[in-house]
């Protein structure tokens, strides 16, 4: 039997969530990456999946706090806190475990970042802390074998990041990462929705919007959502009807720079890699590869075939599970 010694814990520290996957027990958790706290004595109130369901309802002394930002730390103690949470919550930890953690990260991140994420993890208990490559994790986790001298590509849209990358012989030939992802859409949509309507929105219907109704190809004029929220004018609560052509709108300018991005990293890519990439296109992982429409306008605007990964919301996760099955290679490529 395996020893507690040898439990390897995974974890994908996302800026929109948190996802654990535990050697032998697959995907133990996936919950959002917030916090809600009291501001006058500072007590945590609620973590997770709790938490969200706070957002936007909250009295003026309660905040909700999300404390990854564009894929790294913008509050170090919080997010100690909530690996923490989620650590005790699956009961991972023992008195005789120290876990191995891997946790993926931005291509562009700095060392500063990555020294920041690396001692948040070491400080919940782990005995050794691997940082991995987002894009590179996800194509393992999306079945690609990035082993071989041929070109795999893939785009991965979190909450806070976009990373592109081209990957030849379990490395990074050609990538990018842009702070555009589904946060930066919710708020494409509360803009939109506030500019023309002079409505108010909080992020949770904006999500919802996103999610369940925007479609950025060849949107309908037809098909209409009532959206609710406060007239800025009047300052009394208010609706209106929301059309998916409006969605594409707004969300437009962000996902051209994402394809900007993706050009300039097939621009960078040599011929021979280019040539396997129009033949087996790029796969799409992330949450944002669900958004409606967005295989269409890739496939328009790159002309290569898109696929989505079977599992997209958790291809991170199940990397590193992957990665991780391989301590001593991964120990060597640190």
């Amino acid at each position: 039997s395996r020893g507690l010694g040898d439990v390897y814990k995974r974890q994908d520290l996302g800026t929109a969530n948190v996802l654990i996957y535990i050697k032998g027990r697959g995907i133990v958790l996936n919950e959002p990456s917030i916090v809600v706290i009291d501001t006058e004595t500072n007590k945590v109130i609620a973590v997770g999946e709790e938490a969200r369901e706070m957002l936007g309802r909250t009295p003026e002394k309660v905040k909700a706090v999300k404390p990854m930002k564009d894929g790294v730390i913008a509050d170090f103690e919080l997010t100690e806190i909530m690996l923490n949470y989620f650590i005790n919550k699956i009961k991972a930890r023992s008195l005789f475990s120290r876990p191995r953690i891997l946790i993926c990260c931005p291509t562009n991140i700095t060392p500063v970042e990555k020294n920041a994420i690396k001692e948040a993890a070491e400080r919940t208990g782990a005995r050794k802390v691997f940082i991995e490559e987002e894009p590179k994790v996800a194509a393992i986790g999306a079945g690609m074998d990035i082993s071989k001298p041929s070109a795999n590509m893939v785009i991965d849209i979190g909450g806070g990041t976009t990373d592109i990358a081209i990957l030849s012989m379990n490395g990074i030939v050609s990538s990018a990462s842009v702070r555009i992802a589904g946060n930066v859409f919710d708020q494409d949509i509360i803009k939109y929705i506030r500019g023309k309507y002079k409505l108010l929105i909080g992020e949770k219907t904006a999500e919802d919007i996103k999610i369940n109704f925007a479609n950025v190809y060849k949107p309908s004029k037809k098909e209409k959502l009532v959206v609710k929220g406060r007239n800025l004018i009047t300052g009394l609560p208010d609706s209106i009807e929301l059309t998916q052509e409006e969605t594409k709108e707004a969300l437009d300018d962000d996902l051209n720079r994402i394809i900007k991005s993706t050009k300039n990293v097939l621009e960078q890519t040599p011929p021979e890699l280019s040539a396997d990439i129009v033949e087996k296109g790029l796969v799409l992982t992330g949450g944002g590869a669900k958004l409606t429409g967005l295989v269409d306008l890739l496939e328009e605007e790159l002309t290569i075939p898109i696929l989505i990964a079977e599992t997209p919301l958790t291809c991170v996760a199940e990397g590193t599970g992957v990665l991780l099955e391989d301590i001593k290679g991964l120990e060597e490529d640190q």
